[in-house]
């Protein structure tokens, strides 16, 4: 995922984190200066749900806004072709303990 957060507030014209940090404060979330700056300059490794409401709400936009997919990354992190697993065998083995059967064919 990408993080579009100053994109979208240039888009509002708010140029400086601490115009953000400002009017999100005013929305009712109190944001440190330490985590304002995590936000603007990087990609968050987490966001609480309740803040992007409210970043949404400040900014006039959706999460999808925010939130951009990368497909070509998600696509380079596949596994191996079909066809090379059942070359390989099941790549899941049962644990068979007390009172447990294998598994049907």
């Amino acid at each position: 995922m990408q993080w579009n957060l100053r994109m979208k507030a240039a888009e509002r014209g708010i140029w400086k984190s601490a115009e953000m940090r400002r009017r999100l404060a005013e929305a009712g979330l109190e944001i440190s200066a330490g985590k304002m700056s995590g936000l603007w300059t990087g990609t968050p490794t987490t966001i609480r749900l309740d803040d992007l409401d409210v970043i949404c709400a400040v900014l006039e936009c959706e999460p999808t806004d925010l939130l951009i997919r990368e497909p070509e990354k998600v696509a380079a992190l596949r596994p191996a072709e079909p066809e090379q697993q059942a070359a390989n065998g099941p790549s899941v083995v049962p644990r068979l303990g007390r009172n447990r059967t294998a598994p049907p064919v």
